[in-house]
């Protein structure tokens, strides 16, 4: 498995570093840092801090994304799914989680809320044309396939 190396920075004494759960996982778990618990109503959203600040180095963006566990038994999710914290971004890392549930959800400091996963990135050089090479799909947009039940 590739390894990079990213630096880290507590913002705050009490921020805690985020961490691979199993040996295989793919997103490092990061935690919430508050002064005091937040309330979650459903259809609100709300930015969390971590009190982390990161070094991505050049090529490579860190995805923000939701934890399966709070999506499902809770309904909590992100809004900006997923998230990208560029290489050149050294301040906070917030994340902006909504709660599509049916209660009231509360974050306490240290609770797990996202997962973070190293990606590598690659930019494009655009170029104006005036026609487009042809394709089998050409235009055909959302649904064009049409729809499949089992």
């Amino acid at each position: 498995m590739q390894k990079t190396q990213i630096e880290i920075k507590k913002l705050h004494p009490d921020a805690i570093f985020p961490e691979y759960m199993t040996e295989l996982a793919a997103g490092l778990d990061i935690c919430a840092l508050l002064e005091q618990s937040l309330f979650l109503e459903p259809g609100q959203r709300c930015l969390v801090p971590t009190g982390l600040a990161f070094a991505i180095p050049a090529g490579y963006e860190i995805q923000v994304r939701p934890r399966s566990g709070l999506a499902i038994k809770h309904g909590i999710a992100l809004v900006n799914s997923p998230g990208t914290i560029d290489a050149d971004y050294r301040g906070e890392v917030s994340i902006i989680l909504i709660n599509h549930g049916l209660e009231s959800f509360t974050i306490n400091s240290g609770d797990r809320i996202a997962q973070l996963v190293v990606a590598p990135v690659s930019q494009a050089d655009l170029v104006e044309v005036s026609e487009l090479s042809d394709t089998k799909r050409g235009v055909g947009g959302f649904g064009h396939t049409g729809e499949t039940h089992g």
